[in-house]
């Protein structure tokens, strides 16, 4: 396979694509992240979720230290060439590194921002190093 496909994306100025991770059974959103174009050509060829940190500046295997990786069921691109959706099996069942399956796990009510979503594990039992 060629990276032609690769040019299709309307990559942002700085090389990145907001990427989002969606469980592929219960079409739950679990997070958002980055990838550039390596990350996106070592997603497809692994099969499991590698983005891009803006914070580290590098990238990140999902799940290299806590073990819970995504692997890719389906990649799509909207119609604006400008996001990506991931169909994922969410490893582990936790996506966050606050332990819960999603990172959106608060909800505004009332002015004030709600936990919706209890902790599956604690990170500390997760993030070992």
């Amino acid at each position: 396979m060629t990276d032609e496909w690769l040019d299709t994306i309307n990559w942002s100025v700085d090389g990145l694509i907001p990427v989002i991770a969606q469980d592929e059974n219960g079409g739950k959103i679990l997070m958002v992240a980055w990838m550039n174009r390596e990350a996106l050509k070592r997603t497809v060829e692994t099969g499991e979720a590698i983005y891009w940190s803006r914070s580290r500046k590098k990238l990140w295997h999902k799940g290299e230290e806590s073990g819970h990786t995504q692997t890719i069921k389906a990649i799509h691109l909207d119609c604006d060439e400008d996001v990506l959706l991931l169909s994922v099996e969410q490893k582990g069942g936790i996506a966050c590194h606050t332990g819960r399956q999603s990172c959106f796990f608060r909800r505004l009510k009332n002015g004030e921002w709600i936990v919706t979503e209890p902790v599956i594990k604690d990170p500390s039992q997760i993030y070992t190093q």
